[in-house]
């Protein structure tokens, strides 16, 4: 967050891409386009309701809010349903209509345009928040900071490309936002044990093939642990500050700072921390922090 006065913010909501990754997120991944097929049930929804409010306030907080627009196909219901609180906190709804051959409504296009036409339009602009997690929206987040923007992404955990992210000076997790409630992920159904296993089917003879050599299977590789990145990016910030200044102790604002620099993404709330120094006290097995003064230092301990 800048300290400047006359930040003026444009704020961007690819809408249904928000709506989809929050539903996904909550109901299981792809369980969007399988349940819709179906009919999207009422419980479900409200399970994964994105709260408004929370992005726009937390835009917000970068400062003035000069122009803030929301994509979607605002004539189906699932979207239909948020228009009352967008239109109530300003937000100019764009209406896009779904191709029918794809069913894709070219948010990230029409955003894009809009964003690099605004940029032009409005040179006092200084803020661009980008309220989505495709990866299509890599070039345009360069574009912006080429142009002298200060570039702010907000995805939906688990949906959100770690791409877009480093293409951004600060990308925020949506389940980070203040006044956003904890995600807990509904547990799977438990098997009775009194169901017995079905009987398996009578193999059949399969006919006799010519030898081929087996290939290759590939594994997918394993999801990544946040709190073990969050650790390793701290050593490297600490490394970083130590040859850059030569000095042992480095004060705890420059090092978010630094990590922040490196990765975008990171936040100590989305790690369950209240505060970057209760980040730091979490890790004292890797760094020393020394709080005696107001200002609060931290070191590497020794390897």
């Amino acid at each position: 967050m800048t300290e400047r006065e006359d930040t003026r913010v444009a704020v961007y909501l690819d809408f249904d891409n928000i709506v989809i990754s929050r539903y996904d997120q909550v109901n299981g991944r792809n369980s969007f386009q399988r349940d819709k097929t179906k009919g999207l049930e009422v419980d479900r929804l409200a399970r994964a309701t994105v709260d408004v409010g929370a992005i726009i306030d937390f835009a917000s907080s970068f400062g003035t809010l000069v122009l803030t627009r929301a994509y979607a196909d605002w004539s189906a219901d699932v979207n239909a349903g948020y228009r009352g609180q967008l239109v109530g906190r300003a937000v100019d709804l764009v209406q896009l209509f779904p191709a029918a051959a794809y069913g894709k409504n070219g948010a990230d296009i029409r955003l894009a345009v809009d964003a690099v036409e605004d940029m032009f339009r409005l040179p006092d602009l200084t803020h661009v928040v980008i309220v989505a997690g495709d990866s299509d929206y890599i070039a345009l987040a360069q574009r912006c900071k080429r142009l002298g923007r200060y570039v702010v992404g907000i995805g939906v955990a688990g949906s959100s490309s770690r791409s877009l992210a480093a293409a951004c000076d600060d990308f925020v997790i949506y389940d980070a936002l203040p006044g956003v409630p904890v995600f807990e992920p509904t547990p799977a159904p438990v098997k009775d044990e009194d169901e017995g296993e079905p009987e398996p089917e009578p193999k059949k003879r399969a006919p006799r093939r010519r030898a081929t050599r087996p290939q290759a299977v590939e594994e997918e590789p394993e999801a990544p642990d946040p709190q073990a990145d969050a650790t390793g990016l701290l050593q490297r910030a600490l490394r970083i500050g130590l040859e850059k200044d030569d000095v042992e102790w480095l004060h705890n604002s420059a090092v978010k700072a630094q990590m922040k620099r490196m990765d975008p993404s990171f936040s100590e709330k989305s790690l369950g921390f209240r505060s970057f120094s209760d980040f730091l006290r979490s890790r004292s097995d890797v760094v020393e922090l020394d709080e005696s003064s107001t200002t609060r230092m931290v070191k590497l301990r020794n390897e």
